[in-house]
């Protein structure tokens, strides 16, 4: 049987005389919005990865999204976009920003990869990158990594971090 819950009454807007806008209205709210929806529909597995890797690089126009999987003590490529096949579709998971990532548990931005020692080329031509964790909430453990690389030095910033660990946090579903 279904019972009719009533819905909160709505608040008027403070502001001077502009209507309240609705939560996450933005480019990237909107495709967290819909990977979220995704995966609530039960998405998982890799062209569900694929899809989202494809709908994170068209929302930010990243150069490359990469997603990778933890396999067998290996980072192992799950998605790629752009058809583009990265140097190390598979490497180990003690190795590059992907592994600094995974063990300290955050996200790493490396604004000149020129100046980073662990900094394993996957483009000849990339020269920032950003590297997030992805991690099964329920199990407190990482799956995988979301690597974006860029052609240009300095290409992220905080927008970026928040908008990919936000897809991170939802991404894992599709994962495991």
């Amino acid at each position: 049987m279904r019972v009719a819950l009533p819905m909160p009454a709505k608040k008027k807007a403070k502001s001077r005389g502009t209507p309240e806008k609705p939560f996450r209205q933005d480019r990237k709210g909107r495709a967290l919005q819909e990977i979220g929806a995704t995966i609530v529909a039960g998405g998982k597995g890799p062209s569900v990865v694929e899809e989202i890797a494809e709908l994170v690089q068209r929302t930010c126009k990243y150069r490359w999204v990469g997603v990778y999987k933890i396999k067998r003590k290996d980072f192992v490529i799950e998605a790629a976009t752009n058809k583009m096949r990265p140097a190390c579709p598979r490497f180990p998971v003690k190795q590059g920003l992907s592994a600094k990532a995974m063990e300290e548990r955050r996200t790493v931005i490396v604004p000149d990869v020129r100046k980073e020692p662990c900094f394993l080329p996957n483009f000849w031509s990339t020269k920032s990158e950003v590297v997030v964790p992805i991690i099964d909430d329920e199990h407190d453990r990482v799956l995988g990594v979301i690597n974006v690389e860029s052609a240009k030095v300095n290409a992220f910033d905080k927008s970026d971090r928040d908008f990919l660990e936000g897809v991170a946090r939802i991404i894992w579903r599709a994962l495991r």
